[in-house]
Protein backbone atom coordinates (compact mmCIF):
# COMPACT_ATOMS: atom_id res chain seq x y z
CA UNK A 1 0.00 0.00 0.00
CA UNK A 2 1.00 3.64 -0.35
CA UNK A 3 2.81 5.14 2.61
CA UNK A 4 0.30 5.96 5.34
CA UNK A 5 2.41 8.93 6.44
CA UNK A 6 1.28 10.75 3.31
CA UNK A 7 -2.20 11.01 4.81
CA UNK A 8 -0.84 12.59 7.99
CA UNK A 9 0.98 15.35 6.13
CA UNK A 10 -0.87 18.64 5.87
CA UNK A 11 -0.87 20.91 2.85
CA UNK A 12 1.77 23.09 4.50
CA UNK A 13 3.91 20.01 5.13
CA UNK A 14 3.80 19.23 1.41
CA UNK A 15 4.77 22.82 0.61
CA UNK A 16 7.68 22.54 3.04
CA UNK A 17 8.87 19.35 1.34
CA UNK A 18 8.53 21.01 -2.04
CA UNK A 19 10.48 24.04 -0.82
CA UNK A 20 13.40 21.89 0.30
CA UNK A 21 13.26 19.98 -2.97
CA UNK A 22 13.73 23.25 -4.82
CA UNK A 23 16.45 24.43 -2.42
CA UNK A 24 18.52 21.24 -2.72
CA UNK A 25 18.02 21.07 -6.51
CA UNK A 26 19.02 24.71 -6.91
CA UNK A 27 22.10 24.15 -4.76
CA UNK A 28 23.13 21.18 -6.93
CA UNK A 29 22.69 23.25 -10.10
CA UNK A 30 24.73 26.13 -8.67
CA UNK A 31 27.56 23.83 -7.52
CA UNK A 32 27.75 22.16 -10.93
CA UNK A 33 27.50 25.59 -12.56
CA UNK A 34 30.46 26.88 -10.54
CA UNK A 35 32.56 23.94 -11.72
CA UNK A 36 31.46 24.60 -15.32
CA UNK A 37 32.36 28.29 -14.93
CA UNK A 38 36.06 27.40 -14.69
CA UNK A 39 36.00 25.30 -17.85
CA UNK A 40 34.80 28.13 -20.08
CA UNK A 41 37.45 27.63 -22.78
CA UNK A 42 36.42 24.05 -23.44
CA UNK A 43 32.67 24.67 -23.04
CA UNK A 44 32.58 27.64 -25.42
CA UNK A 45 35.32 26.96 -27.96
CA UNK A 46 34.90 23.20 -28.29
CA UNK A 47 31.22 22.61 -27.48
CA UNK A 48 29.07 25.70 -27.95
CA UNK A 49 30.88 27.07 -31.01
CA UNK A 50 31.45 23.60 -32.45
CA UNK A 51 28.33 23.63 -34.68
CA UNK A 52 29.46 26.84 -36.43
CA UNK A 53 32.55 25.05 -37.68
CA UNK A 54 32.09 23.37 -41.11
CA UNK A 55 34.31 20.53 -39.89
CA UNK A 56 31.84 19.66 -37.13
CA UNK A 57 31.23 15.90 -37.02
CA UNK A 58 27.52 16.21 -37.91
CA UNK A 59 28.30 18.07 -41.13
CA UNK A 60 30.92 15.48 -42.07
CA UNK A 61 28.47 12.61 -41.51
CA UNK A 62 25.79 14.38 -43.54
CA UNK A 63 28.27 14.95 -46.35
CA UNK A 64 29.15 11.25 -46.40
CA UNK A 65 25.43 10.45 -46.42
CA UNK A 66 24.88 12.92 -49.24
CA UNK A 67 27.51 11.16 -51.35
CA UNK A 68 25.59 7.91 -50.97
CA UNK A 69 22.36 9.50 -52.25
CA UNK A 70 23.96 11.90 -54.76
CA UNK A 71 23.05 14.95 -52.65
CA UNK A 72 26.51 16.39 -52.12
CA UNK A 73 25.50 19.90 -53.11
CA UNK A 74 22.73 19.91 -50.52
CA UNK A 75 24.30 18.04 -47.61
CA UNK A 76 28.00 18.87 -47.94
CA UNK A 77 28.77 22.10 -46.08
CA UNK A 78 32.06 23.85 -46.84
CA UNK A 79 31.46 27.24 -45.20
CA UNK A 80 29.29 28.71 -42.46
CA UNK A 81 29.32 32.49 -42.46
CA UNK A 82 28.18 33.29 -38.95
CA UNK A 83 30.00 36.23 -37.31
CA UNK A 84 28.97 36.57 -33.66
CA UNK A 85 28.99 39.82 -31.71
CA UNK A 86 28.45 41.00 -28.16
CA UNK A 87 26.47 44.25 -27.98
CA UNK A 88 26.26 44.82 -24.22
CA UNK A 89 28.89 46.01 -21.76
CA UNK A 90 28.42 43.10 -19.38
CA UNK A 91 27.11 40.78 -22.04
CA UNK A 92 29.98 38.31 -22.07
CA UNK A 93 30.08 37.95 -18.29
CA UNK A 94 26.31 37.53 -18.07
CA UNK A 95 26.36 35.01 -20.93
CA UNK A 96 29.23 33.14 -19.27
CA UNK A 97 27.37 32.95 -15.96
CA UNK A 98 24.01 31.80 -17.35
CA UNK A 99 25.61 29.31 -19.70
CA UNK A 100 27.43 27.81 -16.71
CA UNK A 101 24.09 27.54 -14.88
CA UNK A 102 22.62 25.75 -17.90
CA UNK A 103 25.52 23.29 -17.97
CA UNK A 104 25.06 22.89 -14.23
CA UNK A 105 21.40 21.99 -14.74
CA UNK A 106 22.32 19.32 -17.30
CA UNK A 107 24.85 17.64 -15.02
CA UNK A 108 22.69 18.00 -11.91
CA UNK A 109 19.67 16.48 -13.64
CA UNK A 110 20.07 12.98 -12.09
CA UNK A 111 20.15 14.56 -8.61
CA UNK A 112 17.04 16.60 -9.43
CA UNK A 113 15.29 13.40 -10.50
CA UNK A 114 16.29 11.79 -7.22
CA UNK A 115 14.77 14.71 -5.31
CA UNK A 116 11.56 14.46 -7.34
CA UNK A 117 11.41 10.73 -6.68
CA UNK A 118 11.77 11.29 -2.92
CA UNK A 119 8.95 13.83 -3.09
CA UNK A 120 6.47 11.56 -4.89
CA UNK A 121 7.54 8.19 -3.44
CA UNK A 122 5.33 8.36 -0.31
CA UNK A 123 2.28 8.27 -2.61
CA UNK A 124 3.51 5.13 -4.37
CA UNK A 125 3.02 1.52 -3.40
CA UNK A 126 5.85 -0.20 -1.57
CA UNK A 127 6.78 -2.39 -4.55
CA UNK A 128 6.85 0.71 -6.80
CA UNK A 129 9.31 2.48 -4.49
CA UNK A 130 11.80 -0.32 -5.13
CA UNK A 131 12.26 0.98 -8.68
CA UNK A 132 13.93 4.21 -7.55
CA UNK A 133 17.36 3.33 -8.98
CA UNK A 134 15.85 2.15 -12.28
CA UNK A 135 13.82 5.36 -12.51
CA UNK A 136 16.88 7.56 -11.98
CA UNK A 137 19.06 5.60 -14.42
CA UNK A 138 16.49 5.34 -17.22
CA UNK A 139 15.27 8.95 -16.88
CA UNK A 140 18.82 10.31 -16.75
CA UNK A 141 19.88 8.21 -19.73
CA UNK A 142 16.90 9.42 -21.78
CA UNK A 143 17.66 13.03 -20.84
CA UNK A 144 21.35 12.82 -21.77
CA UNK A 145 20.55 11.04 -25.04
CA UNK A 146 18.06 13.83 -25.78
CA UNK A 147 20.66 16.50 -25.03
CA UNK A 148 23.11 14.80 -27.39
CA UNK A 149 20.38 14.51 -30.02
CA UNK A 150 19.67 18.23 -29.73
CA UNK A 151 23.35 19.17 -29.78
CA UNK A 152 24.56 16.91 -32.57
CA UNK A 153 21.49 17.04 -34.81
CA UNK A 154 19.01 19.83 -34.07
CA UNK A 155 21.57 22.54 -33.22
CA UNK A 156 23.93 22.15 -36.23
CA UNK A 157 21.04 21.86 -38.68
CA UNK A 158 19.47 24.99 -37.19
CA UNK A 159 22.77 26.89 -37.22
CA UNK A 160 23.50 25.94 -40.82
CA UNK A 161 19.97 26.78 -41.98
CA UNK A 162 19.67 30.18 -40.28
CA UNK A 163 23.24 31.17 -41.13
CA UNK A 164 22.58 30.55 -44.84
CA UNK A 165 19.03 31.95 -44.95
CA UNK A 166 18.98 35.23 -46.86
CA UNK A 167 15.92 37.39 -47.46
CA UNK A 168 17.86 40.07 -49.33
CA UNK A 169 21.53 40.57 -50.26
CA UNK A 170 21.18 44.02 -48.66
CA UNK A 171 20.97 42.35 -45.23
CA UNK A 172 24.08 40.90 -43.61
CA UNK A 173 23.94 38.50 -40.69
CA UNK A 174 25.78 39.63 -37.57
CA UNK A 175 24.41 37.41 -34.83
CA UNK A 176 24.23 38.54 -31.22
CA UNK A 177 25.94 36.11 -28.84
CA UNK A 178 22.81 35.82 -26.68
CA UNK A 179 20.75 34.77 -29.71
CA UNK A 180 23.28 32.08 -30.63
CA UNK A 181 23.57 30.77 -27.07
CA UNK A 182 19.78 30.73 -26.77
CA UNK A 183 19.53 28.54 -29.87
CA UNK A 184 22.10 26.10 -28.49
CA UNK A 185 20.49 25.93 -25.05
CA UNK A 186 17.00 25.51 -26.44
CA UNK A 187 18.09 22.75 -28.82
CA UNK A 188 19.83 20.76 -26.09
CA UNK A 189 17.51 21.30 -23.11
CA UNK A 190 14.26 21.02 -25.07
CA UNK A 191 15.43 17.81 -26.73
CA UNK A 192 16.53 16.41 -23.38
CA UNK A 193 13.13 17.09 -21.85
CA UNK A 194 11.37 15.78 -24.97
CA UNK A 195 13.17 12.46 -24.55
CA UNK A 196 11.54 12.19 -21.12
CA UNK A 197 8.26 11.54 -22.94
CA UNK A 198 8.17 7.79 -22.14
CA UNK A 199 8.61 8.53 -18.42
CA UNK A 200 5.90 11.20 -18.51
CA UNK A 201 3.54 8.87 -20.36
CA UNK A 202 4.25 6.15 -17.79
CA UNK A 203 3.09 8.34 -14.90
CA UNK A 204 0.17 9.86 -16.82
CA UNK A 205 -1.04 6.35 -17.65
CA UNK A 206 -0.61 5.30 -14.02
CA UNK A 207 -2.97 8.03 -12.84
CA UNK A 208 -5.42 7.50 -15.69
CA UNK A 209 -4.93 10.73 -17.65
CA UNK A 210 -3.59 8.97 -20.76
CA UNK A 211 -4.50 5.68 -22.43
CA UNK A 212 -2.95 3.74 -25.31
CA UNK A 213 -6.10 4.39 -27.34
CA UNK A 214 -5.68 8.14 -26.86
CA UNK A 215 -2.05 8.01 -28.01
CA UNK A 216 -2.90 5.89 -31.04
CA UNK A 217 -5.78 8.20 -31.97
CA UNK A 218 -3.51 11.26 -32.13
CA UNK A 219 -0.53 9.47 -33.70
CA UNK A 220 -1.18 10.93 -37.17
CA UNK A 221 -1.44 14.47 -35.78
CA UNK A 222 1.82 13.98 -33.91
CA UNK A 223 3.50 12.81 -37.11
CA UNK A 224 2.34 15.95 -38.95
CA UNK A 225 3.61 18.20 -36.16
CA UNK A 226 6.98 16.43 -36.09
CA UNK A 227 7.36 16.74 -39.87
CA UNK A 228 6.51 20.45 -39.74
CA UNK A 229 9.07 21.08 -37.00
CA UNK A 230 11.67 19.03 -38.88
CA UNK A 231 10.98 21.03 -42.04
CA UNK A 232 11.56 24.29 -40.17
CA UNK A 233 14.83 23.38 -38.46
CA UNK A 234 16.49 21.34 -41.21
CA UNK A 235 17.81 22.14 -44.69
CA UNK A 236 15.11 22.01 -47.40
CA UNK A 237 15.54 18.37 -48.36
CA UNK A 238 13.47 15.34 -47.49
CA UNK A 239 16.40 13.24 -46.26
CA UNK A 240 17.34 15.67 -43.46
CA UNK A 241 13.72 15.94 -42.35
CA UNK A 242 13.38 12.17 -42.17
CA UNK A 243 16.61 11.83 -40.18
CA UNK A 244 15.30 14.26 -37.55
CA UNK A 245 11.75 12.86 -37.52
CA UNK A 246 12.53 9.16 -37.13
CA UNK A 247 14.00 9.28 -33.57
CA UNK A 248 11.11 11.42 -32.33
CA UNK A 249 8.48 9.08 -33.77
CA UNK A 250 10.31 6.06 -32.33
CA UNK A 251 10.10 7.82 -28.98
CA UNK A 252 6.36 8.32 -29.44
CA UNK A 253 5.82 4.67 -30.38
CA UNK A 254 7.85 3.60 -27.35
CA UNK A 255 5.56 5.75 -25.20
CA UNK A 256 2.52 3.95 -26.60
CA UNK A 257 4.10 0.58 -25.77
CA UNK A 258 4.86 1.75 -22.23
CA UNK A 259 1.27 2.93 -21.82
CA UNK A 260 0.01 -0.49 -22.97
CA UNK A 261 2.26 -2.27 -20.46
CA UNK A 262 1.09 -0.04 -17.62
CA UNK A 263 -2.58 -0.67 -18.44
CA UNK A 264 -2.02 -4.44 -18.60
CA UNK A 265 -0.21 -4.33 -15.27
CA UNK A 266 -3.09 -2.44 -13.69
CA UNK A 267 -5.59 -4.96 -15.07
CA UNK A 268 -3.60 -7.84 -13.58
CA UNK A 269 -3.57 -6.07 -10.21
CA UNK A 270 -7.35 -5.71 -10.34
CA UNK A 271 -7.79 -9.43 -11.07
CA UNK A 272 -5.59 -10.33 -8.10
CA UNK A 273 -7.51 -8.00 -5.77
Amino acid sequence: MADKNIKEMSFLDHLEELRWLLVRSSAAIIICGIVAFFFSDFIFNEIIFGPKNPNFITYQLFCELGKQFDLQETLCITEINLPIQNREMGGQFSMHMWTSITVGFIFAFPFILWEIWKFISPALYEKERKYAVSFIIVSSLLFFVGVLFGYYLIAPLSVQFFASYIVSPEISNSIDINSYISLMKTSAIASGLLFELPIIIFFLTKIGLVTPEFLRKYRKYTLVIVLIVAAVITPPDVLSQIIVSIPIMILYEASILISVLVVKSQEREKLKA
